[in-house]
């Protein structure tokens, strides 16, 4: 069995992939209470905007971390198509839990339905990134590791949608975001730590693209991505800024009574 190194570049990767999990769970909860409190076309945007952003955030935090993956004996590289196609599959599986719950006419159900999904999307985003992993060698899961990290995933994705639905105040979303980053954290840790490989040494060149040479520049490009929409969330005005700011810009009628006037004096 090969060694298994989750830190290889020391505290920086933990670090910062559990600050993009907490951006894009925070962007993804903003989005989402906003998208409750619209209707129409501007309801679906901001959901979608809560689905990119989750999405996007998850995928970063997986990826980030696996930059300081190793495996002694070994060299690793990444299947670039499996890779981008986890990407999707969080955005898309994300977004049909967040639809769930913008869309759903019974709170309950729809909390239920859209945490299942989500949960299950972003297992499904962390193993199908796993199985993009080219090393010399094989990779097998501890079945009951792997359960107890998809258990964790639907739990922190049902908590984050019932603090979508039942928060409104941008510090408990903060707080909220804190929450869900470290769970989804824990949920990729608990899931490496299903993981052994059978290293099997060999001279043959390996097939993909190294970590360094697609991960990161792929992973800067969504997590500058994830920076600029917060900036843009958080500057954008809320419903009641826009009717507040709408209402001082309408003229004031001015009902009070007008003074009789004034008689000539003689």
């Amino acid at each position: 069995m090969g060694h298994l190194d989750h830190a290889t570049l020391g505290w920086l990767t933990p670090v910062l992939s559990y600050v993009m999990a907490c951006i894009g769970a925070a962007l993804g909860l903003r989005c989402t209470v906003r998208g409750l409190a619209a209707c129409g076309p501007s309801r679906r945007n901001w959901l979608l905007t809560a689905a990119s952003a989750i999405g996007t955030g998850i995928w970063t935090m997986h990826f980030v971390a696996m930059l300081g993956f190793g495996v002694s004996g070994t060299d690793i590289r990444y299947n670039v198509p499996l890779t981008v196609l986890s990407l999707l599959v969080a955005v898309i599986v994300v977004g049909a839990g967040v639809f769930a719950v913008g869309y759903g006419r019974d709170r309950g159900r729809a909390l239920v339905l859209g945490g299942l999904t989500t949960g299950l999307g972003v297992a499904s985003m962390h193993y199908l990134g796993m199985a993009a992993l080219r090393l010399h060698g094989e990779v097998r899961y501890d079945p009951l590791l792997v359960g107890v990290s998809v258990v964790i995933a639907v739990v922190a994705a049902t908590a984050a949608l019932w603090a979508a639905l039942n928060i409104n105040s941008p510090i408990a979303v903060a707080v909220a975001s804190l929450v869900m980053g470290g769970a989804v954290s824990s949920m990729h840790y608990t899931g490496m730590m299903a993981v052994g490989v059978h290293v099997t040494p060999s001279g043959e060149a390996l097939p993909g693209a190294t970590a360094m040479q697609f991960i990161f520049p792929l992973a800067v490009g969504l997590g500058s991505y994830l920076f600029l929409t917060s900036a843009f969330v958080a500057l954008s005005p809320t419903p009641g800024e826009r009717e507040a700011s709408a209402s001082a810009q309408r003229p004031v009628d001015d009902d009070r009574p007008l003074a009789p006037p004034t008689s000539a004096v003689p």
